[in-house]
């Protein structure tokens, strides 16, 4: 089953009252962007602005971490945002945060969540409508219910590493090895130990997966076996979502997201840090 709706489909569908559409862009802090203020600027007719940055767990310093069940219900359903719907989610980068938000939805027990093929960037470049300034949606009831094993804590990935089982990295290859500094301030550099490194833009080709086929070899290439456990980890949760993407797409079925990724594991004195290539550890 595919995760995408094309921009014709959606275009097709702009007034059907089953369907929700998620305006999920995000951006790294050093990028200069806003999301909110884009989607202000403009967005696609009647969609809503998910800030993963404000549907978070508030009690802790670590970006965009996900809430517990009662909250995120809370907070998505005063967006107006239903459990009940077909939720279509797109990001301005094409497929970047929005996949992060297919997987916020998706554990937390939507009924179904789609991508939008080349996000915002398509929908632009087609020219079909936009509307500018806060969409205004009723508050509505999100029954959230988290997937167990959907996320994997600092303990979890821990003790995979100790037991050198999957854990796989989304990270650039520099800021794996440890060449290069992370955008972050305060993070130490290197990978978690034993980890292996797929940079998530190998994945991806004009704002959606690749295919089926490409995927999976791509993914067996960077040493991960899909039919065995994983965990999914990055720079703070965001682009360990397109892997989780991915590895669902091709039929994988224990995988975890390791939620506090680089942004806990770097700062942590007690977290146990390796540098150089995927090729000097892993299985």
């Amino acid at each position: 089953m595919s995760h995408f709706v094309t921009t014709s489909w959606l275009a097709d569908r702009l007034d059907d009252p089953a369907i929700q559409i998620i305006d999920a862009s995000w951006h790294m802090p050093n990028s200069g962007r806003d999301g909110r203020n884009e989607f202000l600027a403009g967005h696609i007719p009647g969609a809503i602005f998910f800030d993963i940055d404000q549907v978070a767990d508030t009690s802790t310093d670590l970006p965009h971490m996900l809430p517990d069940e009662t909250t995120f219900g809370a907070m998505a359903g005063a967006l107006g945002i239903s459990s009940d719907a077909t939720l279509v989610v797109y990001d301005e980068h094409g497929l970047f945060s929005a996949a992060r938000a297919w997987w916020t939805f998706t554990v937390m027990g939507a009924k179904a969540v789609k991508i939008l093929e080349g996000g915002g960037l398509k929908w632009r470049a087609e020219g079909r409508p936009l509307e500018a300034g806060e969409t205004k949606a009723l508050p509505t009831t999100f029954a959230a219910k988290l997937r167990p094993g959907a996320v994997a804590s600092f303990a979890d990935v821990l003790a995979a590493s100790q037991a050198r089982d999957q854990i796989l990295d989304a990270r650039p290859a520099p800021r794996f090895s440890g060449d290069t500094p992370e955008p972050r301030p305060g993070l130490a550099s290197g990978h978690i130990p034993t980890s292996r490194n797929l940079p998530f833009g190998e994945l991806i080709a004009n704002g959606r997966l690749k295919s089926d086929p490409e995927l999976e070899e791509i993914i067996r290439s960077a040493g991960i076996d899909p039919e065995q456990p994983i965990i999914t980890s990055c720079g703070s949760g965001v682009t360990a979502a397109i892997l989780a993407l991915a590895l669902d797409t091709i039929g994988a079925r224990e995988v975890a997201l390791y939620d506090g990724s680089w942004a806990e594991w770097g700062a942590r004195s007690d977290a146990p840090v390796e540098t150089g290539p995927a090729s000097s550890s892993g299985v």
